[in-house]
């Protein structure tokens, strides 16, 4: 005779035979069909009970995460918007430095001053240091 030990409920415990070889079978002796997916019957297994907290962690992951990715695109978006106004702000930097050098230049302003009919004249001695 076999000395085998009896289950809380006074029964053999089941044997690794042939229910778990194909592993279709639940740790309660059902077995998971098509029907019992989409009526949702897997959802009280005991699997899924034990496994609860970390597959609301895993939603809440999820969730953080595709926020996080969201408001990284804006930012992203919000970046490009910027560059493209930078460039255009230093454009017309650009365009008011050219401008402003072309009225400054000597030949310019001996213009305006004759158009204006004053006596200025543009010396005819160089430049020298005072010391």
């Amino acid at each position: 005779m076999r000395n085998e030990v009896l289950d809380r409920q006074g029964e053999m415990p089941k044997s690794n035979g042939e229910d778990n070889k194909r592993g279709d079978v639940s740790s309660t002796g059902r077995k998971i069909t098509l029907k019992s997916i989409f009526l949702g019957d897997f959802l009280i297994g005991g699997f899924l009970r034990r496994q609860a907290l970390l597959l609301a962690l895993i939603t809440i992951y999820t969730v953080i995460y595709i926020s996080n990715r969201y408001s990284c695109q804006q930012e992203m978006i919000e970046i490009d918007r910027l560059r493209k106004q930078l460039v255009d702000i230093k454009y017309d930097a650009l365009t008011r430095s050219s401008e402003l050098t072309e009225r400054t230049r000597q030949s310019r302003i001996e213009e305006y001053v004759s158009e204006k009919n004053s006596e200025l004249q543009t010396s005819t001695a160089p430049p020298y240091v005072v010391e």
